[in-house]
């Protein structure tokens, strides 16, 4: 089905519904307005004001169910050429809705579209004025929205069922674009985040911080995963870094202690997250389709690095469900690859239309969102 409007957001299922955000051009052209920051580059202008927007479709075909439009505003930034004004995706625990669009508020919303609370945590200025995309977390009734950027960096916790804060906490950060992970280790759940300085570690009823550990480059795009007792983060820039972090005896500042399992200082991901899958951590070159599968636990190849030759620049990160990954690229091409060491290409399929969203499983639905259609692949039952 075609999408209105420009969103990079992954769309969300929960039960027959499914959920993405956007953000559409509203009213005439106001000209072109660039991002005045610092050191700003490769960006986008502004041209109209935007409708940010929530919509809601059937899940089995897709019709619309509703639309909101939650604000509108004339974006003081535009973002990298790359980038979109609706990056951030949005979550639900079935009963609300959660759509974050940074400078332009933080929104919550019930099953069918109306407004129970709205939120504005202040404007945001990036790095280089490429833009915005951290997407909040959720865990029970606490919802987590970090905000690193170039002004007053903090994380936040807040009351799914009011908006009001539970706790914050400022952060020593510039720009990052990954979002929280929430851990349930030992006892206690853990707010996982990466970036610049530190990944760090919060504790989720009090914010306080649990540990941190250096090592990664500027500009962390890629979201942490974990697993086994282990969190991966990874980020390539200045510098290539992925790190394996054993949880279990983790307190303070861990940097360079025994801690940290394994890294690398090559391979590492940038936008694309890493792919935590039955054991095996699988994670991109940048963003380039070179691919590094490794056992999660201790860091050894299985089988190592390899090219992956159907395959341009990825901006989606690898999704994987019944023994198969799947790999979509800029360019619409999704290759399919046997889960097993010596992975083998099961399938390549092409879509016309530029695709940097993540894909969403659920059940045996894949959706895959374009820049001009959101797609659902199904097996066919009558085969």
């Amino acid at each position: 089905i075609a999408l209105p409007g420009r969103g990079h957001s992954t769309p969300i299922v929960w039960g027959d519904r499914l959920y993405l955000t956007t953000a559409v051009p509203d009213g005439p052209s106001v000209g072109e307005h660039w991002s005045q920051a610092p050191g700003s580059h490769d960006n986008a202008p502004i041209t109209h004001r935007q409708a940010f927007m929530v919509i809601a479709l059937n899940r089995t075909d897709g019709s619309e169910v509703w639309r909101r439009t939650l604000h509108r505003a004339l974006p003081h930034e535009g973002g990298h050429l790359s980038g979109s004004l609706a990056s951030a995706s949005p979550v639900t625990n079935g009963r609300y809705l959660f759509a974050h669009f940074g400078s332009y508020g933080l929104y919550c919303l019930d099953r069918e579209g109306n407004e129970i609370w709205r939120r504005d945590l202040g404007r945001m200025h990036s790095k280089h004025g490429h833009g915005e995309g951290s997407s909040p977390a959720l865990y029970g009734d606490t919802l987590i929205v970090n905000r690193d950027h170039e002004g007053d960096s903090f994380i936040t916790a807040l009351d799914t069922h009011t908006g009001e804060p539970r706790w914050r906490r400022m952060r020593n950060e510039p720009t990052s674009w990954a979002t929280p992970l929430v851990v349930e280790h030992a006892g206690t759940v853990q707010v996982i985040v990466s970036a610049t300085h530190r990944i760090r570690a919060y504790d989720l009823d009090s914010g306080k911080i649990l540990w941190e550990c250096g090592g990664l480059s500027a500009n962390v795009v890629a979201s942490p995963v974990a697993g086994r007792g282990y969190v991966f983060a990874g980020s390539s820039y200045t510098t290539r870094r992925i790190l394996a972090i054993q949880l279990d005896g983790a307190t303070g500042d861990i940097t360079e202690t025994p801690q940290v399992a394994w890294s690398m200082t090559r391979g590492a991901p940038y936008v694309p997250s890493p792919l935590l899958y039955d054991g095996i951590l699988s994670f991109f070159s940048h963003y380039q389709p070179v691919m590094t599968r490794l056992d999660a636990k201790q860091g050894t190849p299985r089988p190592g690095t390899f090219r992956i030759k159907s395959l341009s620049n990825l901006y989606a990160s690898p999704v994987a469900a019944a023994g198969r990954i799947y790999l979509t690229d800029l360019e619409g091409t999704t290759v399919v690859l046997s889960h097993e060491d010596s992975p083998r290409v099961l399938a390549v399929n092409h879509l016309n239309d530029a695709i940097s969203a993540s894909a969403a499983l659920a059940g045996k639905d894949l959706f895959l969102r374009g820049a001009k259609f959101l797609y659902c692949l199904r097996e066919d039952s009558s085969r």
